[in-house]
């Protein structure tokens, strides 16, 4: 009997049982009882639980804390002066334009504006060395997202990782992984762990997960490869979901032809709705054929 594991994504939840009925509701239209369970791991960051009741949109935007304030011009001023103490000298016009890029990007999800992205996402657009863009990738999260700086320079990732590997041991049998946003992040990690290599994943989905950032692969398990678990990756997204920013993963992860990237609609406001993705074809179809079996 298979076991489905939901990671969720940034941000406060309201409490994890009926979090957990909510994505059981978007992807099987009923509660699956002790056949899912959710990877709560939102305690590590948030003292208290948003209210039950709340409408909570199952995945919050970007928290605005007092090291976010600061306006995008302060914001790229302080990158150049990291990249100017970092080595040789890199920080061009282009440099500049790239960073403002960024963290206009980063605004636009702050205010839940619903552009599409550009064709190119400014996190992809510019060829730095390693360290440099880890110093600007950890400035912008700084800057947006709480949970997201938490997990990988705030010392919380362990923790985070640990929900994780909870959820997994207490299932038995083959088991469903389902990642959303961070929560993809997360559960990547925690898949590639060598304790986990036995583990039965028919399926792992990632849901507007931002895996496929060149910033986010410098700080995940490398090399890039699917875990080793997980005979299925699916790799969804809405081209409109910014924290998405690049939607394919299947170019970086080896081997292809274990994963593949899913182009869906996703009709919730800010295009980033774990409800939607969960009721889309291209989820609810391979995950109800496992649970059939």
């Amino acid at each position: 009997m298979a076991t489905i594991v939901y990671v969720h994504g940034n941000g406060n939840k309201i409490p994890s049982a009926p979090l957990k009925r909510q994505w059981d509701q978007a992807l099987f239209g009923r509660d699956m009882g002790t056949a899912s369970r959710m990877a709560y791991w939102a305690p590590v960051s948030h003292a208290r639980a948003l209210p039950p009741f709340a409408a909570d949109e199952v995945e919050q935007l970007p928290e605005t804390t007092p090291e976010t304030t600061d306006p995008p011009e302060t914001f790229v001023a302080g990158v150049m002066r990291e990249v100017d103490s970092a080595g040789p000298q890199t920080t061009t016009e282009h440099l500049e334009s790239w960073l403002r890029d960024l963290t206009y990007t980063a605004d636009a999800l702050i205010e839940g504006e619903n552009t599409a992205p550009p064709v190119t996402s400014p996190f992809e657009a510019l060829p730095l060395p390693r360290a440099l863009r880890r110093a600007a990738f950890r400035e912008m999260v700084k800057r947006t997202f709480k949970d997201v700086y938490a997990y990988f320079f705030g010392g919380r990732g362990d923790a985070m990782r640990q929900v994780v590997r909870e959820a997994l041991s207490g299932a038995g049998g083959p088991v469903v992984v389902i990642g959303h946003s961070l929560g993809s992040i997360i559960a990547y990690d925690v898949l590639r762990e060598q304790g986990l290599r036995d583990r039965d994943v028919p399926l792992l989905v990632t849901a507007g997960s931002p895996l496929g950032v060149t910033e986010v692969q410098d700080l995940v398990a490398r090399p890039l490869q699917v875990p080793s678990p997980v005979r299925s990756w699916r790799n969804v997204s809405d081209f409109r979901d910014l924290v998405a920013l690049d939607h394919t993963i299947r170019p970086e992860f080896s081997p292809a032809d274990r994963c593949a990237d899913f182009s869906v609609t996703n009709t919730s406001w800010n295009h980033h709705g774990i409800g939607e993705y969960l009721s889309s074809t291209a989820v609810r179809r391979p995950v109800l054929e496992i649970f059939r079996e």
